[in-house]
């Protein structure tokens, strides 16, 4: 059986076809024109790490703000996508590992969009741990999520002994995936980064959820 992270890389790989369906959901489209101003204030004139970027959705937000970009993704297939998609010669897109980021620029800024969820609750601490290690000190790390809304979310079906939770999925081929998923609260995160980051901040939206803090 193909561990939480094998499963993650291999579903959105599959699903890179048809990956920027959620952002087209009609009741979420007010929050998405918010957030995607949202993010590109808070990357101005930075040297940013964007982790797991996907098609480049909010890479394409940033990418005008930001002094350069290293977006990173595990998926060859989306990286294809986001390199269409964004033409920015600033931005340099990278095959990689999202628990080994690149350690030889000096990143002063990090955002995950709709990773950390899919992070088992074992490997949060290490995940950040090792995103800090890429990062200058005083650095500011993003973090931006899906909070879950009835009617709106796909369900959490079954959860495992560590208690992350997983959705089932099914693609536009026909084929069904097991996904972790997980929809942690404020003051998990915050408990999360005590000695990693500092001046920590919650901010949420109807459909989404954002955190952040400042690399000790």
């Amino acid at each position: 059986m193909a561990t939480p992270d094998e499963g993650i890389k291999g579903y959105y790989a599959a699903r890179a076809p048809e990956y920027d369906n959620v952002y087209r959901k009609p009741e979420r489209q007010a929050d998405l024109r918010e957030i995607e101003r949202w993010v590109r204030a808070k990357s101005a004139g930075a040297r940013v790490l964007e982790i797991a970027c996907g098609t480049g959705y909010w890479t394409q937000f940033i990418a005008p703000a930001a002094l350069e970009v290293t977006a990173l993704d595990a998926a060859p297939e989306v990286l294809a996508l986001a390199r269409a998609r964004v033409a920015h010669g600033n931005v340099e897109f990278i095959v990689g590992d999202a628990y080994d980021p690149p350690r030889d620029a000096p990143f002063d800024f990090a955002f995950a969009g709709f990773w950390f969820s899919h992070v088992p609750k074992a490997r949060q601490r290490e995940f950040l741990a090792r995103l800090n290690a890429a990062l200058r000190p005083g650095a500011r790390v993003v973090l931006l999520d899906n909070r879950y809304v009835e009617g709106s979310s796909t369900p959490v079906t079954e959860r495992d002994a560590d208690g992350n939770g997983y959705q089932a999925r099914t693609l536009a081929d026909g084929s069904a995936h097991r996904v972790l998923k997980n929809f942690p609260t404020e003051d998990e995160l915050v408990a999360l980064v005590a000695g990693l980051g500092e001046r920590a901040a919650w901010k949420a939206w109807t459909y989404y959820w954002a955190f952040e803090y400042a690399v000790t």
